[in-house]
Formats: C-alpha cells, structure tokens, sequence
C-alpha cells in the first residue's frame, strides 16, 4: 500500500525571510556600537573547521561543533574577510528590501568593483573568495542563504506522483510532477520558501546518480509501475536536491539510494546520508540518516554473472576514497559495508551502474525491484 501525503508536512527548518532582515539588522546595529563606543568592531560565528565538525553518532550526521572564533576589523589577518563579509550582508539585506533574488554568481558580480578610483583592489577577485563567506554569514546569523534571496544554479530532476504548488511573485502554480514528460520537474535551487509539497501518493522514494539512467527509469515508466518518487541529482547532489530528498523522508517515505561503486558513487550517498563537511552548519536540514545504498555494490558479482564482465579497474583515487572510508568510526561498524570497500580494495575493481543495461536495457528495473523487495541494501 502507497502511503498518500495529502495535508502533512515537512517541519519549517529555515526561517523566514523577515527575520533574516531582523538578523542583519540586528548585526549591523551592534558592529554600530562597537564603532560608537570606541571598540573594534568585530563578530562571532561558530568556527568551520574541520576540527570543529563532528559525527553526531545518536542522530546520523555531521555538524558543527561548539568552538567560536571572533572576526576582528582592526585584526590585520581578519580585516579583510571582515570587510567582505560585512559587504555581502549589505547586499543581500538590499536584495531583502527590494524583493529581489540572485544567485551567488550574481552577488559575486554586485560585489567585484573598484574601491576607488586610486585604489587598485577589488572587494573580490573570484567567487571562490565570496562563496565561504556567505556560508560564515548563514552561521553568524542563524538563517540559510536561500532566506537571504541568494540561489544557486538549479540541479536535479524528479518524476512522481505528487504536486509542487509554487508562490512565485504574484502567481500561485500547481505543478503536476507526473505529467512532465520525458524531462521531469526541475528541483529549484530553494525549496522551502514559497513552495509547498502536496498530494504525496508514494511507496518510496528512488535517487539515482545519473542523468542518463534516471532517464532510461523514466521511459520505463518505473516510478508508475511501483508508485515511487523518482529523483536524479544529476551527479552530486546540490542543496535544493537534498533538502527535497529530507522534506520526502520526514513524510515517511523510504530513501533507496543508486550509485556507481565507485568514489564518486560513494560520496553521492554519504553527503545525503550524513551531509557533508563544508555543509555541516545545516547538517539537519540537508542529511537523511535514514537514507539506505541499493547498489550497485561489489557483492553484486557473486548474484550476477554478467557483471563479472562488465568491471572496469579501480583508480587511484577509488581506492584511496575506499580506505580512508574504513577509518570512519560510523563505517568501521558497519559489517556491510567494510566488506564491499575491502572487497574493491584487493580486487582493484569497480563497477557503474550503467553496466546493469548489459543483458538488456529494462534489466535495472529488475535489478532495483528485486533489491527493495528483499531488502538487499547497505545502510
């Protein structure tokens, strides 16, 4: 039986947008008084450091630890981070008053101008410079970047029976994601304001790495024939993705994850498992602990003969990622999953999904059923 979704939903986790113009109000007013009173101004946010991130092991995920640091105006080394930090606040609390929204790049090119005519500077000279920044922002503040009116570049693609209704300006859609043909819905950048997730009719919820398996899936008609939500992130999965991929398990609905057996395949999994280190700050909004790993797996080649054929050779990289992931203290644990990265690392192979399609192209549909059914899965 589908468990339908008609009036529940996820908790709210980010806050609103009147408040993130509270919040930069609220900073800009005390760097005032410290300017008025004589006294560097300065402030603090939680320290994102990889030494100050950890594995909550009684909730699944990673998240920032309880260690400070203080971002100092007259501190030669802060100065300025400080200063961009305080020009992205002004911008996006502009972008609050106006209404309007851009995304990161867009900030970026707000922000990269001359400091004067006489002085060869510019506040940013790559967006590799502004993009921590607004994370520190989020942190000091208390709210995500999406609240701010800041979006990233849309990634991912979903297929299922449920609808999207989307207060966009002046205009209320309803979007019906089972009629979108071979294309699917695009997964915005921000699905928390102004979007909403109804009339839910799912068994579970299917992510799967690729594009282009995702639309083998589609054709098929698979999340039809077995009432699933189908997703593909397209490769590692952005943030909006994420937060979908939560906002679905918080309706109760199963997460199957599918991958390569691979590097890449495996940190697709873990950052929406557990979240992931330079997300740790939001680590309940965007990790799904419950999240389980379908394959494909290396144990695979002892179910399926063929596979034995399709193996390509472990890289470098592969097997480096697959050791480094034995020292995880939520790994090492796990009897599975110790198992499928010692097996790559003596074989020195791995496997992609997109060998499945070898017998014949609708055999990962069988594959994916068979897995759910039995309950063959690594968590």
């Amino acid at each position: 039986m589908a468990a339908r979704q008609d009036t529940k939903k996820a908790p709210q986790q980010a806050p609103q947008e009147d408040n993130a113009a509270e919040r930069l109000e609220a900073m800009g007013r005390s760097l005032l008084i410290d300017i008025n009173n004589g006294t560097p101004p300065k402030f603090t946010t939680t320290a994102r450091t990889r030494s100050n991130i950890i594995f909550d092991e009684s909730k699944g995920y990673l998240k920032l630890g309880p260690v400070k640091e203080e971002r100092n105006f007259l501190n030669i080394s802060q100065s300025k981070r400080f200063m961009q930090t305080i020009a992205i606040a002004s911008k996006c609390h502009k972008f609050l008053n106006e209404n309007l929204h851009t995304t990161i790049r867009g900030l970026y090119y707000q922000l990269k101008f001359s400091l004067g005519e006489d002085v060869d500077e510019n506040i940013f000279s790559e967006q590799s410079e502004s993009n921590p920044l607004i994370e520190d922002l989020e942190v000091a503040l208390g709210v995500n970047r999406e609240n701010l009116n800041l979006n990233a570049n849309r990634k991912g693609v979903l297929a299922g029976r449920m609808k999207v209704i989307d207060r966009f300006g002046d205009e209320k859609t309803e979007i019906d994601c089972s009629k979108q043909g071979r294309s699917g819905w695009a997964i915005p950048s921000d699905v928390d304001n102004d979007i909403e997730f109804v009339d839910i009719d799912a068994k579970y919820v299917l992510v799967v790495e690729k594009d282009a398996l995702w639309q083998r899936l589609n054709e098929d008609g698979l999340w039809k024939k077995e009432n699933a939500i189908l997703i593909t992130p397209q490769g590692q999965a952005a943030r909006g993705t994420r937060r979908i991929i939560r906002k679905l398990a918080d309706k109760g609905l199963p997460i199957y994850v599918f991958t390569d057996s691979d590097a890449w395949g495996w940190y697709i999994y873990w950052t929406i498992k557990t979240g992931s280190i330079n997300l740790a700050y939001i680590g309940s909004d965007v990790a799904t602990p419950e999240a389980k790993f379908i394959g494909v797996t290396m144990s695979d080649l002892d179910k399926y003969e063929f596979l034995n054929k399709m193996t390509i050779h472990a890289t470098e990289v592969d097997l480096k990622r697959a050791q480094e992931m034995l020292d995880y203290t939520w790994i090492r644990g796990n009897k599975g999953w110790v198992n499928e990265l010692q097996r790559m690392i003596k074989s020195k192979k791995k496997l992609e999904q997109d060998a499945l399609q070898g017998p014949r192209l609708t055999f990962v549909d069988d594959y994916i059923n068979e897995k759910i059914r039995n309950k063959e899965y690594l968590s």
